[in-house]
Formats: structure tokens, sequence, C-alpha cells
């Protein structure tokens, strides 16, 4: 861990530039308002109205004259900034919710060899909030945890080079001021990772940056067009005087000749500008060429060769030709897509008109991946109480072969399909079908969702760019407005429902039809999921179940599973439904999966056997803990990140005040309550009596049959069976009393 003088503040965040459009006071308030302890406000504020919005807005204010640079603003900012670390944000741009919180976070605990931390972004415009991703969560996912030196991860030179998405070390900026002063943010983006000793990621969004209309910026000059070319040339240089390995210097040469290309081939400029430009790009790819460099293939190497050889009338030419070729192919796919689209609606149509069948239902769960989930529980209810009624399942092409032998179904997009979803009575599924289907008024949808909500969802999610990237509202609120009935497993699903999925349909507050085995399981059916998991009789198993981040690409391991599987010792198996960390044959964990004290069940489906052959569970934010409540087994909360999670996610009530269970912050504490007991303590039943009655509500296992009876049968809501009380209500056997 780094150490830092107490007294000054971990992270400064330097707002630097004019009032672009009123941009500025939009970032001040962003930052303003989530600005944790450690962490110090400046502005290097260019110009009058600047300086008059950020002296309404708190914080350090370095005055600047109008005119002042970008370099010279973010100087003048770092030159006052006390903190450990440095963060540059241009005053038309802005931190999301949780932002600051995050890079704070992660400054905090990267090692003193560390010198530059580089995180994710999202990009906004005029008419769009927080939409649009920076595209570069790969680059960062491929890093993780770890921190690396540049020749290790040359990737990183591909991450879009801003100053925004990385934070400095204070006095790593110190030590190389005058090799990062540049205007563009290009150079000086990529020259830090190229002077880092050490270089850390999150994959977490922490900067939204704010595109502006093209008309409304000044037009961008030939010398601006040629300055491109000559900040490639530079980093060529610094990579050449300090000797950096050929990986990143090949990666560097591959993006100067493909932006250089890019800016003639899309960008408008006059002809004689854009010969130049190209005369400069070619000679610079023919002075950094790296030794045994070879071209790509295709047509991209047919450029790089006319790029080499100067030929820019030959280059004109040519992305003519290719222009005409794709417009061709375009026209032609454009047209087998309307025939195609043609073909569909002929057919949808017809059976739209035909009459709805009374007895035919649709089911599909977790966007038609299978028998799943609380749609595959009401259809096995189905079965029983109105076996008339016809169940068909909407599946993928590559789910059939794993379908029970039997199912009938059909696949999206087939002539069946579009029949099917025309004619159907009922439309059953926990998420949304596609926005094509029609909502016919002689037939009901029944939305059954697939976990109670702790992070915010719909409509809510406007305010977190993060966790909306690319959500269409509209749509979705076409979609919800298709819904007849809305399935709740307590009154605090139905009241986050009814407030983020705002429309006419009627909440069911009868319970997940998906929890009712854990009241129905014998201990015969206990006994038989552990022997299909090759859980020996006698040990505890323990299944670990994190929560996806949305801030994150990919699931970053954020235990230790190796030396916590060590500390429980024999005794104990870690059942972990995780991600790839734990799926290639180099993983850490395959000496002891092989040992089986580690069972990787990521694909382990119905996740409810899980739950019933574990005697405890490990999770984070992820709604399986209201799930496994209703079993009354001890429920550790690892929240390593909550802040973050909460800031970043938004939830709707604060876990930490409210746990199932005992709480743990780190991999020790952890630990701990796994191996002193602590995890099935007095305090623990306390809490999770407190959390299973404000959860399990309506969960009672008989959820699936008060579904069926209501929407299927008909039957009126005083007619269906009551709710059993949470006390009075007996779970299915502990794995230990199955045993015993």
């Amino acid at each position: 861990m780094t150490t830092t003088n107490p007294a000054a503040p971990r992270l400064s965040v330097i707002v630097h530039g004019r009032d672009v459009q009123g941009l500025l006071g939009v970032c001040l308030d962003a930052v303003a308002g989530q600005l944790p302890s450690g962490v110090e406000l400046l502005t290097a504020a260019v110009g009058e109205a600047a300086q008059d919005v950020a002296v309404r807005h708190g914080g350090t204010v370095v005055p600047l004259p109008d005119g002042t640079s970008d370099a010279a603003a973010r100087a003048a900012g770092a030159g006052r900034a006390r903190g450990d670390w440095l963060w540059f944000v241009h005053a038309k741009d802005r931190p999301p919710v949780g932002g600051v919180r995050a890079l704070l976070d992660r400054v905090s605990e990267v090692p003193d060899t560390v010198d530059v931390v580089v995180a994710d972004h999202v990009r906004s415009t005029w008419r769009s909030s927080g939409g649009g991703s920076g595209g570069d969560a790969r680059y960062l996912a491929a890093v993780g945890r770890r921190d690396v030196t540049l020749g290790e991860a040359p990737g990183l030179l591909r991450v879009t080079p801003l100053l925004g998405n990385r934070a400095l070390r204070a006095a790593f900026w110190r030590a190389h001021e005058e090799e990062l002063a540049a205007d563009d943010e290009m150079f000086p983006a990529r020259a830090a990772l190229v002077l880092a000793d050490r270089i850390a990621c999150t994959e977490q969004v922490v900067l939204d940056v704010r595109a502006l209309r093209r008309e409304s910026l000044p037009p961008v000059t030939a010398e601006q067009r040629y300055r491109l070319i000559g900040a490639y040339e530079d980093l060529q240089r610094l990579m050449q005087r300090l000797r950096t390995p050929a990986r990143p210097r090949a990666v560097l040469y591959d993006l100067m000749a493909t932006e250089a290309m890019r800016v003639v081939a899309r960008e408008t400029m006059p002809d004689e500008v854009a010969r130049e430009f190209f005369h400069r790009a070619s000679a610079a790819a023919v002075r950094w060429e790296p030794a045994g460099h070879r071209r790509p293939g295709g047509l991209e190497g047919i450029r790089r060769r006319l790029l080499e050889e100067d030929a820019y009338t030959k280059y004109r030419a040519f992305q003519a030709a290719n222009h005409r070729r794709r417009d061709l192919k375009a026209a032609v796919r454009a047209g087998k897509k309307k025939a195609g689209a043609k073909v569909r609606d002929h057919y949808y149509q017809r059976a739209l008109r035909t009459p709805v069948d009374p007895e035919l239902a649709v089911f599909s769960a977790y966007w038609d991946r299978g028998v799943a989930c609380n749609p595959g529980a009401i259809a096995a209810k189905l079965a029983e109480l109105a076996p008339h009624v016809r169940p068909v399942w909407v599946v993928s092409k590559a789910t059939e072969p794993l379908l029970p032998p039997g199912t009938d179904h059909v696949v999206p997009g087939t002539r069946r399909y579009w029949e099917v979803m025309a004619r159907a009575a009922y439309l059953t599924n926990n998420v949304n079908f596609p926005n094509a289907v029609v909502k016919r008024p002689d037939a009901i949808h029944l939305q059954t969702h697939h976990g109670t909500p702790l992070k915010k969802m719909g409509l809510d999610q406007l305010d977190y760019p993060t966790a909306s990237k690319g959500l269409d509202f509209d749509a979705l609120l076409s979609r919800i407005d298709k819904w007849d009935y809305s399935v709740s497993a307590n009154s605090h699903s139905t009241r986050m429902w009814e407030h983020a999925y705002p429309s006419h349909y009627v909440s069911l507050d009868h319970g997940y039809p998906r929890n009712d085995v854990y009241y129905s399981a014998t201990a015969a059916d206990i006994r038989a999921v552990r022997d299909r998991l090759g859980i020996a009789p006698g040990k505890r198993a323990v299944l670990y179940a994190p929560t996806h981040r949305d801030y994150e690409a990919t699931w970053t391991p954020r235990l230790d599973l190796t030396a916590l599987s060590e500390r429980l010792g024999a005794g104990t198996v870690l059942l972990v439904r995780g991600h790839y960390f734990y799926g290639g044959t180099a993983s850490p964990l395959a000496g002891l999966r092989r040992s089986g004290r580690v069972i990787d069940v990521s694909t382990y489906d119905p996740v409810e056997e899980l739950a019933l052959a574990a005697d405890a569970l490990i999770t984070d934010y992820s709604s399986i803990m209201f799930d496994y409540a209703n079993l009354d087994r001890p429920i550790i909360s690892y929240a390593d990140d909550w802040e973050t999670y909460a800031k970043t996610r938004g939830t709707y009530f604060d876990l930490m005040a409210e746990p199932p269970g005992h709480v743990a912050r780190t991999q020790d504490e952890l630990t701990e309550i796994l191996v002193g007991g602590a995890w099935r303590d007095e305090a623990s039943a306390k809490a999770r009596a407190h959390f299973r009655r404000r959860f399990c509500e309506f969960d009672d296992g008989h959820a699936a049959e008060r579904v069926v009876r209501r929407v299927f049968l008909g039957e009126p809501e005083e007619a269906l069976p009551p709710v059993v009380p949470v006390e009075s209500r007996t779970p299915a056997p502990t794995p230990e009393e199955a045993t015993s």
C-alpha cells in the first residue's frame, strides 16, 4: 500500500479550461456533489466567465487569463495541488456518479511503484447522456487487478488517449512535467504510459466525455492536422530514447498509420491540406517502421502500402472504388434484409389476423436460454393444474440440444416462431420479448422478473450512465406497456417495480415460483444434488456467487480462492459460480479442483439446486441472497467495494445497514467469519430473521400455484391459497439434516 503524508489529500481533481457552452458548472456540480474525504477540488479556470462559475462551486480556484492553453491550465492547477495523485478533468466533461470514489479507491490500493492508473469512460453528446461506451473495456480487462509495465501490456496504448481517463502520481507528474506538456491530450496521455515504471487499471467508469457539436467548434486548421503526425513522431522519439520494448513501439506504429488514414478518409479538408498531411504521414510511416514489421492482410494492407509509397492519388482512387464496392454490398444486404423482413411480416401479420388460441402458452427465460427460473416453475405447475394448456418454449439455436427431451419449442426468427407468437393466449417471460412482438388485446403478458432488486432498475437507471450504457428508455417503456401482470416476491419489489417500470399492469404479490423448491425439496433431493456435484457426505459446502459489476467489462476476481480454500481446510468445499477466471487449464485453482475442494459451478443449472446443496452462501450484491434466505441458512456478504458499487450502479437500500448476516469488507474478515464459527452464530441468525421477514414475504412454496390459478385459470385472488407467514414455514432440510 502507498505511504503518504496524512495531512495531504490522496487525490487532487483538477478541472481545467474555459466555460465551454456552460458545461463547466455541470462538471463542477458532478465533482462537488460526490467529493469524498481525501479528495480536493481545484479549478484552473480560464477567463472571467469560468472563474465566476468556479468561485460559486468552492474548492481552490486558480484564475487564468483568456487564451491560456490547456497544457498551461493543467500545469497551473497541478502547481497548486496538494494530492498524492492528480486527475485532470476537462471543463466540458464530468465524472459520473461514483466516478470520483472509484478512482480514489483504486489509487489508494496500488503499490508505490505504480505511476499511472488507467480507467474506463463513457461518452455523451448534446442529445444523449452517458450512453456510448468508450470501447476500452477489453484492454483494461486484459490487465485486471495486476500492475504491469507497458512492455507487458502494450495494448494499453490503444486505450482512448485522454488525461481524464487516467490518474498520475503527483511525484511522477512533477518529474516529467516538461515531457508531458502538450495541448492535445493524445501526446501526454500516451507519453505518461511510456514514461511510467508501472501501470495499474480499473474497469470502472470514471469519466463522462462530452462530445460537442462539430458545428459549434472552430474549424480545424492545417497546422492542427499536421500536429497529429508530429505528436506521433515525438512519441516514437521518446520511446527510442527510453529504449522502450519492441511490442509497444509496434502498437504505436500501427496506431499512427491507422489514425493517419482515418483522418484522410473521413475528415473534410481541402485537397492540398489532405495531400500534405498524407505526405507527412507517409514520411513518418517509412521513418518509424519497426524492424521486421509486416503489413496486415486484405484491404488494410493495401492502404498501408499506398501510404508508405506516398501514393496519395492512388489512395484516393482506391478509396473511391472501395466506397462503391461497400455501397453495392450494403444495397444487396439491405435488399435481402428487406425481403426477409417482408416475408416475416407476411407470416406474422397473417397469423395476427387469426384467432388467439386459448390453449397456447409461450414461455421464455433469460433471453431464450432454456427452461429455467420463474417461467420454468410456472410451466411445471401449469402441466399439473391446467394440462389442457400447451406450453411452447422460445429458445436460441445454441440452446436447442440442451432442452429436456420432448420439449415443444421454437427458435426466434423462424416461420413457426412468428405464428406461435401471434396466436398465443399467454406470453410468459422473466425478461422482455423483442420490440417487434405485438401485444394482442385478448392475449395475456406475464412478467415474472428474475430477482429482488437491490440495484437500480428500469427508469431508475437514468441517473446512472455506467449502468444504462446503450439502454433505449423509450423502447423499454413500450415493452413495459405490454405487461398485464408483474410477479413479486415481496412488498419491496412491488414498490420498486412500480417505480422503475411505470405502467398499467397488475402486481401479483404471490411470491417467486422458482423459490417454491426451497420448501418442497426433501432430504433425498438434497443428497442427490450433492452426489451430482461430488460433495462427500459430512463435508461443508459453501456457495460463492458474486454478481456482475456494470463498471467492469468482465468479472475481476475479488477473492483469492486458493488461499481461502487452504484456510478453510479439507472439510470444506467451495462451490464457485464465477466467470472465465476458473475456466482455463492454467487457472491457479486447477490443483484445488482436482482435490475436490473447489468446484466450478459457473455453468450448472438450475441455480436453485446449488443453493439446496450449500450449507452457507457468500455473495456480494447478487439477488441470489434474497432467494437463498428462504432456506434460513447462513449468508455472508463480501462487500469490499460497496461504496463504489452503490454510487455507480445505484441501490434501493443500504445493504450494509440491513444485511442478511455478517458483512466482511476484507478477505481476512471473511476467512475469520468462516473459520471462527461466526457464520452460524446468534447475530447471524438475528440478521437473517429480519431479512427473511422483509424479503421472503410472499415466498412460501405455493407461488407457482397462485400464479397459475390467477393468470391461467382466472380464479379470483380471494380463492387462492393464502400466503403462509414466515415464522410458520418449514424450509427444506439443511445438508447436515439431510445426511444425518
